[in-house]
């Protein structure tokens, strides 16, 4: 039965039937190319050059993932994705037995006579880890904190003697996989204080080289919004003037991200509206989308969300006239009962 291969180009993924489970990233004129980004990719690919891992870290949002199939698409390998779980063991990463093959044969020549030999054999099933160590794949381990770290231990010996321990019971016999010259490992993660992520062992950090990501710059962040939305400018501008600026002084330093800007761009797109204080549309899909962002932010056990968010976007749009009476009216929803959290 074949297996999917998936050919991916930024945020589509276009399917296709091989006989390979693996990804083939391609160039992709969505993704937003600046000095930012250039920089951290050529970063990443100096250290995979020189026979490094490399470890994307930062928050939710800020493009590690993505910035990790870049990386691997200027590789020209297929890819080997894995997915961290806190369900994961070895055999997850590298294979189990799947199963037995039984042989029976019966010998009854003589008919007098009856021989009977019967031969029982494991059948084993390699995991992406090890195939991508045999193939010289490119892996890339998403959120592989999210894993337990002894599930991760099979990749010490990967990444520093280039050689895969491998069980017995492996139809081939031999206990140890000398791991093609090709392999390279691609790490992504959230920081540790992220619920459902497990402090590593220093022994795999230190076989890694780890690049710290925050939010994109001011500028990388407009471009990426107009990528994936196909707004104009101004309206993108100011979408992320407001997203930043909740940002900068909200309860979570990490959010609202990017997600968010490309989230409203979206829909302003879809409805033909614009990032104007006196469009219904951007209210209240400014609301919708930034709310879970201010309602920990309360004043006397009710959210300041709506005050929150109207303050900012009057700020950021410089808004000198009076709204419209759609604006007053679209301003005026209330945020839901059960959105308030610490006291402001």
């Amino acid at each position: 039965m074949n297996k999917t291969n998936l050919k991916v180009q930024a945020a589509e993924v276009v399917r296709s039937q091989s006989n390979d489970d693996n990804i083939l990233p391609v160039p992709s004129d969505e993704f937003v190319f600046t000095p930012y980004v250039q920089e951290l990719t050529e970063r990443a690919l100096a250290y995979l050059e020189a026979g490094y891992a490399v470890h994307f870290s930062g928050p939710a949002g800020t493009g590690k993932t993505t910035l990790a199939f870049h990386v691997a698409a200027k590789l020209g390998r297929p890819v080997s994705l894995i997915h961290g779980d806190d369900e994961f063991g070895s055999s997850d990463l590298i294979g189990r037995e799947s199963g037995v093959r039984k042989r029976k044969l019966i010998d009854n020549f003589v008919h007098t006579v009856l021989k009977t030999e019967e031969e029982v054999n494991s059948l084993w099933v390699d995991n992406r880890l090890t195939t991508a160590c045999q193939n010289g794949d490119t892996l890339i381990y998403d959120e592989f904190t999210r894993s337990r770290p002894e599930a991760n231990n099979a990749l010490l010996s990967i990444l520093s003697e280039k050689i895969l321990n491998m069980p017995k019971l492996r139809s081939s016999g031999e206990g140890y996989m000398e791991v093609h010259p090709e392999f390279h490992a691609i790490f992504t993660s959230n920081p540790e204080e992220y619920a459902g992520t497990h402090k590593t062992q220093d022994a795999l950090m230190d076989r890694m080289v780890t690049l710290k990501m925050g939010h994109y710059d001011r500028d990388t962040e407009i471009r990426i919004t107009m990528a994936k939305s196909g707004i104009a400018s101004a309206d993108a501008e100011t979408i992320v003037d407001v997203v930043r600026e909740l940002r900068s002084g909200g309860v979570n330093k990490h959010r609202p991200t990017i997600r968010a800007c490309i989230a409203i761009a979206r829909v302003l797109a879809i409805r033909g509206g614009q990032a104007r204080w006196d469009d219904p549309v951007f209210q209240w899909v400014t609301r919708d989308v930034l709310s879970a962002e201010t309602a920990k932010v309360t004043r006397g056990g009710e959210s300041v969300m709506a005050d929150t968010l109207g303050e900012v976007i009057q700020k950021v749009c410089r808004a000198g006239r009076k709204p419209s009476k759609q604006a007053e009216a679209a301003s005026s929803i209330k945020t839901p009962v059960g959105l308030t959290g610490a006291e402001s």
